[in-house]
């Protein structure tokens, strides 16, 4: 099972409450596609400052080590560890950049996967809002009685009589 943190976008400014729609369910764990193609995974998610921190890094670390008279390998094992590095924290660059929008983290949820989550997530949601939204408590004396019962007859279910009733 993974897990996912949920992210609520800002508030629009004609919304009164955040569109469930825009939710945003990130992932925690090792990213493939962070990993392989760590530019094109960062400019997917709009993540400027990320992508400027990583070519500052790769560039940086490139020139050193060639610097230093490093071998190609070296500098390409560095790379790679790099890259190695993106797909390990790819779900912490995430919510680094949308905490830096102002998406609020509202939650954690486990999931096979990305809809399993959104379900669990939604159906405790909306199970916790309409909890919220029930009105006060109602005395137990300004109950309403229950409804009177019927008369009571030996009744079958099934194929077996009701035990003690007519056979």
């Amino acid at each position: 099972m993974s897990v996912y943190t949920v992210h609520e976008p800002p508030l629009r400014a004609a919304d009164a409450f955040a569109d469930p729609e825009r939710f945003v369910f990130v992932r925690d764990g090792f990213s493939v596609w962070a990993f392989l193609a760590a530019v094109l995974w960062m400019l997917w998610h709009r993540m400027w400052w990320v992508l400027l921190i990583y070519v500052v890094v790769i560039f940086g670390l490139d020139a050193a080590l060639r610097y230093a008279g490093a071998s190609p390998f070296v500098v390409a094992v560095t790379a790679l560890f790099v890259s190695l590095l993106v797909g390990i924290e790819a779900g912490t660059l995430r919510r680094f950049t949308l905490g830096r929008r102002g998406w609020k983290n509202i939650g954690v949820v486990s999931g096979a996967n990305a809809e399993e989550a959104e379900l669990r997530f939604f159906n405790a949601w909306i199970r916790e809002a309409a909890g919220k939204h029930a009105g006060p408590p109602v005395e137990p004396s300004a109950q309403p009685s229950p409804l009177p019962r019927m008369p009571q007859s030996p009744a079958v279910i099934g194929l077996f009589p009701e035990p003690g009733g007519n056979r």
